[in-house]
């Protein structure tokens, strides 16, 4: 659930905030935290990626991907912020005595118990077992891409991924953006949608809030001068003044293909995503 500001200010007018009472409030665990180094977009002290810089320091929490203590039942012992993701992430204890931080799937309560397994088990939310054994059109999130990798994809927000059909070795699975894509029938995926879901309504309201997350202000390229960037120069609010947009290195903005036409993975894509047309 979101919280709205009152307007005490022009910075806090509508400015909202999800809401963290349903969390936690504990320290993270000591033997899952390391210190994370801010690079502030910089390599040898100039900058070599634009509108990254300062932020929040914090510690990042060591998350288990893979979720590979199989058949070994775990309690769900927290819920917890973690400030590196916009997913909640969830404190295991295990019966053998180990704890582990995973990625919290949406609904998922203090209490409850999760299992990973390769065989076939019920498919509760957070249970986590290889796609072929997933019923068909369930809402899937923390996907292998190749097995024993650990999940690579849909970890996000409010995030998951539809399971279409399984057949030949490979299950097919409708991801977030669209895309249709096959994956190998005995990589593992956890059952549900990521926690908080919200987070993708979330306004920011002032530029601090930005600085705070690390994100440094980014200039119109129609504002700069024409050495500085192809959209520069002209008197007051002029157009671009070319055919397409350009990145300030003179490439293509919008629109353009970025995959490579020969990439190994093309072959397991069935269908690309559907681009939604901009609004005029």
């Amino acid at each position: 659930m979101l919280k709205i500001s009152k307007p005490t200010t022009p910075g806090r007018r509508k400015m909202s905030v999800v809401d963290t009472s349903g969390l936690s409030k504990v320290r993270p665990l000591k033997k899952l935290v390391s210190i994370r180094k801010q690079k502030a977009g910089r390599s040898k002290g100039k900058i070599t990626v634009r509108h990254q810089g300062g932020g929040e320091k914090r510690f990042y929490r060591k998350i288990d991907f893979r979720q590979d203590k199989f058949d070994i039942p775990a309690k769900v012992k927290t819920l917890e912020y973690d400030p590196n993701r916009s997913a909640w992430i969830a404190l295991l204890h295990y019966t053998d005595g180990e704890k582990r931080y995973i990625l919290a799937p949406h609904s998922l309560k203090v209490g409850d118990e999760i299992i990973s397994s390769k065989k076939k088990i019920d498919a509760k939310l957070g249970h986590r077992m290889p796609l072929k054994y997933i019923p068909v059109g369930m809402a899937i999130h923390n996907i292998e891409l190749m097995p024993n990798q650990g999940g690579k994809i849909v970890r996000s927000a409010g995030n998951s991924a539809i399971l279409m059909v399984v057949n030949d070795g490979f299950a097919q699975i409708k991801l977030p953006s669209s895309e249709r894509r096959l994956v190998k029938e005995d990589c593992l995926a956890s059952c549900g949608q990521v926690s908080n879901p919200e987070w993708r309504f979330i306004r920011w309201g002032k530029a601090g809030r930005m600085r705070h997350r690390g994100i440094r202000p980014s200039v119109r390229g129609k504002a700069m001068a024409p050495v500085a960037h192809p959209h520069g120069g002209g008197e007051g609010n002029s157009p671009i003044g070319l055919k397409n947009p350009k990145t300030p290195w003179g490439k293509p903005a919008l629109g353009p293909k970025t995959r490579k036409k020969k990439k190994w993975t093309n072959k397991y894509i069935v269908q690309r995503r559907i681009k939604k047309r901009r609004k005029k």
